[in-house]
């Protein structure tokens, strides 16, 4: 017998096109900053949803870039719309940056 399927509430549904809506900017917004800025040198991941190497300069074959940027989806979505500054984020501890090239300031906002 096969298993039967959980019925979702409006509360559950709510959350799922949410979580949807978000992956889906998170990624779009990515790849733009892929198109807008090219190359290898500095890696944004926004988990669990991207990550892309951007940023011309240093390229990196294997283990970690030269810099990486991390940060949560709201914190991207944000920097991406213009509602949060670089350096607000980088204040509030919202972004972990390091390396050369890590501050996107020249590239934000995309939207």
């Amino acid at each position: 017998m096969p298993p039967r399927l959980r019925r979702l509430d409006e509360t559950d549904l709510a959350a799922a096109l949410a979580d949807h809506d978000v992956r889906a900017l998170t990624k779009h917004f990515m790849a733009v900053l892929s198109e807008r800025a090219p190359g290898r040198s500095v890696e944004v991941r926004v988990p669990p949803y991207a990550a892309v190497q951007v940023v011309e300069g240093i390229r990196h074959t294997r283990g970690t870039p030269p810099a990486v940027v991390e940060m949560d989806a709201e914190t991207w979505l944000a920097l991406a719309v213009g509602e949060l500054t670089w350096a607000a984020a980088e204040e509030s501890g919202r972004v972990r940056a390091s390396g050369e090239r890590a501050d996107l300031t020249p590239y934000l906002p995309l939207a």
